[in-house]
């Protein structure tokens, strides 16, 4: 799946698509408006990748203390705030394509 045609799928009552793993299926979540459902989603995920979703959550939440400690679990730099969620979450969603 790409990116484009994860972020065209994501509706607030739809489901996620078939076949997607936890992080892509907590991402779908986030951009579909699920905020809570991707966050209880993503803490099921113990590895970078979850961490990386749970920190960029806190940032979209607005909670960016606590979004720096998950950018340091997952070892990533917190980014910088010119960078947008949208473009954020397409990189992240890009990034976890790319790995599969």
């Amino acid at each position: 799946m790409t990116t484009a045609q994860l972020l065209s799928s994501a509706q607030k009552d739809a489901e996620p698509p078939a076949g997607l793993d936890l992080a892509l299926q907590a991402l779908w979540l986030a951009k579909a408006g699920r905020w809570d459902q991707s966050h209880d989603l993503c803490q099921e995920i113990a590895d970078p990748k979850g961490a990386w979703i749970h920190a960029y959550l806190h940032r979209e939440e607005g909670d960016l203390g606590n979004a720096s400690y998950w950018y340091h679990r997952a070892g990533k730099e917190t980014p910088s705030s010119s960078i947008s969620l949208e473009e954020e979450w397409s990189s992240i969603v890009s990034a976890l394509c790319e790995s599969r």
